[in-house]
């Protein structure tokens, strides 16, 4: 990283992919992951290149959407395996520049406990990423309760990423998922999260939300009517406005010139994150995306560019004091 590292982004949403991750999902019958027309291209020296003239000091990678789990227990355990290796090879090769979110096997709870376990041990290993959904289960399901304790325990980072929903063939009406269906199962898996009192049990989680928010910003104040209105039994509206302060939010996708600026409405500016959501995202858009970061300004008047890499140093100060990533 350049002395200048202070001013560096950090890209906590960037993906990566291995020959194997691509065969094994085209050999389960997925070779338009999502509704997209087909899988990008991936290289470590081209993401590197990249960083490097987009003045990008430190990412994390994670594979995406589909994950990892095509319906067999026992193949998506060892694939979860096999793309964690990897991606701990790829760091040790930029040991500065690249830590990784650890790919888990849900639904099968204890082969998912079972690797997180075993790749936070490994070297870049900074947090796990989840999927909004795990063939119909969501994260606010009682059965992961002894994923969020290990992760707790761990103090790992946690990235939930969108998915398609259950029957979204009928529901994405043909059009590519990423479009609508992902932002609705973000939403709603985040929602079941809060909802489902997993932050109020594990208190020590922390808690990536792609997609500036995806649709939570224009519903939280509903959410928080209902929770206040109806005197229903659990959580109340103030524990759902504390639950959206303490998450944190990347800027992947779309934030200008309107969704991020409802999120800040909402949770101010101090957990906003950058997310660049390469490779799946094309170059040109990243680019354009970055041209936006830098000429926008937060509610204090800096540029998004300072701010999420300010936040970053903030979330990811427990790490750097064990070195990883060094010098953020």
């Amino acid at each position: 990283m350049s002395p200048d590292a202070d001013h560096q982004l950090v890209d906590v949403h960037a993906h990566f992919l291995t020959d194997e991750y691509v065969a094994a999902a085209t050999g389960a019958g997925i070779s338009r992951p999502d509704g997209m027309p087909g899988w990008p291209d991936w290289s470590l020296d081209t993401h590197v290149a990249d960083m490097d003239r987009r003045d990008v000091g430190f990412a994390l990678l994670s594979i995406s959407s589909p994950g990892v789990h095509f319906g067999d227990d026992d193949a998506a355990a060892d694939l979860a395996r096999l793309v964690n290796d990897i991606a701990s090879h790829h760091c040790r090769s930029h040991p500065q520049r690249l830590g990784f979110l650890a790919s888990i096997p849900l639904p099968d709870v204890d082969a998912a406990v079972s690797e997180a376990d075993r790749a936070l041990g490994l070297s870049g290993a900074l947090g796990v990423i989840v999927e909004s959904n795990a063939h119909g289960q969501y994260l606010g399901d009682q059965a992961l309760e002894p994923l969020w304790a290990a992760i707790e325990a761990r103090d790992a980072l946690v990235l939930i990423h969108p998915t398609s929903p259950p029957a979204a063939d009928q529901t994405g009406l043909g059009r590519p998922r990423p479009m609508l269906e992902f932002m609705f199962d973000s939403t709603r898996s985040v929602a079941d999260l809060v909802l489902s009192g997993v932050l109020t049990r594990h208190p020590g989680l922390r808690v990536i939300v792609p997609h500036s928010g995806a649709v939570l910003p224009a519903l939280h104040d509903r959410i928080s009517l209902f929770l206040d209105g109806f005197a229903a039994p659990g959580p109340t509206g103030d524990d759902w406005r504390d639950a959206m302060g303490r998450l944190w939010f990347d800027t992947a996708g779309t934030p200008f010139p309107r969704a991020l600026r409802h999120l800040v409405e909402i949770v101010g500016e101090r957990h906003i994150l950058y997310g660049s959501d390469s490779c799946w995202t094309p170059s040109p858009l990243v680019d354009d995306h970055l041209v936006q970061m830098r000429t926008h300004t937060g509610p204090s008047g800096r540029s998004w560019v300072d701010v999420t890499a300010a936040n970053a140093r903030r979330l990811l100060r427990n790490e750097a004091e064990r070195g990883l990533p060094p010098r953020l």
